[in-house]
């Protein structure tokens, strides 16, 4: 840990922290308030643990770098990333001459979900309106992260879309139950969305 320090001190990397813990103890408040849209993974042979791999399939970063030691545990473990991922780029890396050891490094890329859909689906579901065509969820959080460093659930956004009149379609994974209790979006994530919404000129 200090010699990270160190090193980061010594070329002039300010932006960065270091925090000692297995990642699967850690994952949850790492995340629990920041959005991450690059993430390097480098684990033991034994490969990534599966709640860490569930975690990131939530947290959809952009870009994931896997560096592996052990070929068949990445494979594995691709093979449940790729629900959102697709493997961009492979490189086996010789580091041991004259052993079999051999380390592999794989660039995975989120998935566009708009063109990845494997139902069947009916043509009104994709009517969208103009302004609901102009940025995505995703896009909408990334700008809200990097400007006012908040992170909004899809949630606060849907509600703030409808509070300014932007038509919405129904979500198919909305609860049945006719009494819940749905959380509000706080007045400074509402007012950043607001900017965000105008930042896309979705609304004025």
């Amino acid at each position: 840990m200090e010699k990270a320090r160190k090193n980061a001190e010594e070329n002039q990397i300010k932006n960065a922290r270091f925090i000692s813990g297995k990642v699967e103890n850690i994952i949850d408040k790492l995340t629990e308030e920041k959005v991450y849209n690059k993430v390097i993974l480098d684990p033991p042979r034994s490969g990534v643990e599966k709640t860490v791999l569930e975690r990131l399939l939530k947290l959809e970063p952009e870009k994931i770098g896997y560096i592996s030691c052990n070929p068949s545990t990445q494979a594995r473990d691709l093979k449940i990333l790729k629900e959102k991922y697709k493997v961009e780029k492979v490189m086996p890396i010789d580091m041991f001459a004259h052993s079999s050891h051999v380390e592999t490094v794989a660039l995975l890329s989120k998935l566009d979900v708009d063109k990845h859909i494997n139902i069947e689906i009916e043509l009104d579901e994709l009517d969208l309106t103009s302004a609901e065509s102009k940025a995505t969820y995703a896009q909408i959080k990334e700008y809200v992260w990097n400007k006012f460093q908040l992170k909004v659930p899809t949630l606060y956004i849907a509600q703030i879309k409808r509070k300014c009149g932007i038509e919405l379609r129904e979500h198919y994974n909305k609860s049945k139950k006719e009494k819940q209790i749905i959380p509000q979006c706080t007045p400074e994530k509402e007012e950043a969305i607001m900017d965000a919404l105008r930042h896309f000129k979705m609304i004025e």
